[in-house]
């Protein structure tokens, strides 16, 4: 398989190419001028023993292509401990400060501003990538969102390296309960329960999520500026089942459907209709250049 970051597989895989902005011409230009979260030059592009290589031997060792078998317990614990000392520094970034930062606060100027709300982009960085896994940073301004998507048979660490951030964060309900359409303009819907739903500030523990469980369908929004590096294993692939597919909660309130009790003592307030979308409108995002230690493949 030819070698494409997250972003081009998302692009691919959702028919972004009309409305996902992607600015790679000068890329080192666009990222110093139009994104405030520079490089850090205290590595060298030589070093050989950096944080970010020590990640990549670990999941050299961890992954497979086909995500079978799922990483052990003692593996996924040590590659959390390695991420829970990662900073921004690790991986040439500096912290963005929230006084310099553009954007629009956690509701933006109106809620119903959506364009206002959307107007700076997300900046993604790819720091590698193979069949097995990805290691990526999506560097987030204000109020910036990457709306609800799944992972389909993914393990997904999650490392956020400054600043604060909203994850909403659902599972499915199995076995699934499917409400049809009822006519145009009714979605299916499929009932998932709410797993996360909290503003993590660094720094914190490396959240993971896995294929069944951990919050396999997740919402991120920017409180304040920051960034988060995250290893996908293994990556998005559509010919191989893993297409990335974006949602929309509805109260599990909206509908009647004679099963509650089926969600036991749970809090009907845990519970969601996740509607599928197509292309997700308003997502803004551009790639940006990885200026942290070199990673030495072999």
């Amino acid at each position: 398989m030819p070698k494409t970051n997250v972003l081009s597989k998302l692009q691919i895989a959702n028919g972004w190419a009309r409305r996902v902005v992607l600015e790679r011409k000068n890329l080192h230009s666009l990222f110093s001028s139009c994104f405030r979260t520079m490089p850090d030059r205290s590595y060298s592009s030589s070093s050989s023993s950096s944080k970010v290589e020590a990640i990549y031997d670990l999941c050299k060792l961890t992954f497979t292509p086909s995500g079978i078998p799922y990483p052990s317990s003692n593996a996924i614990n040590s590659l959390c401990s390695l991420l829970d000392t990662v900073g921004p520094a690790d991986v040439g970034l500096k912290e963005e400060s929230s006084d310099d930062d553009r954007g629009l606060g956690f509701f933006g100027l109106h809620r119903s501003s959506r364009i206002a709300r959307w107007a700076q982009p997300i900046t993604y960085i790819d720091i590698y990538e193979c069949e097995s896994f990805t290691m990526c940073i999506f560097c987030f301004p204000t109020s910036a969102v990457i709306p609800l998507h799944d992972h389909p048979g993914m393990t997904v660490f999650s490392k956020l390296l400054y600043g604060s951030l909203h994850v909403k964060a659902y599972d499915w309900v199995e076995p699934a309960c499917i409400q049809e359409a009822k006519g145009n303009g009714y979605p299916s819907v499929r009932l998932a329960k709410l797993s996360v739903d909290k503003v993590l500030t660094a720094p914190c523990d490396t959240s993971v999520l896995y294929s069944n469980r951990g919050g396999n369908l997740h919402c991120f929004t920017a409180v304040t500026p920051c960034a988060v590096l995250d290893i996908l294993a293994p990556p998005y692939r559509e010919d191989a089942g893993r297409k990335c597919t974006y949602y929309h909660d509805y109260p599990y309130s909206i509908l009647a459907t004679g099963n509650e009790a089926r969600l036991g003592n749970s809090k009907v307030e845990d519970y969601a209709w996740l509607a599928e979308l197509g292309v997700p409108d308003n997502l803004y995002m551009r790639e940006g250049v990885y200026s942290g230690p070199v990673i030495h493949d072999y």
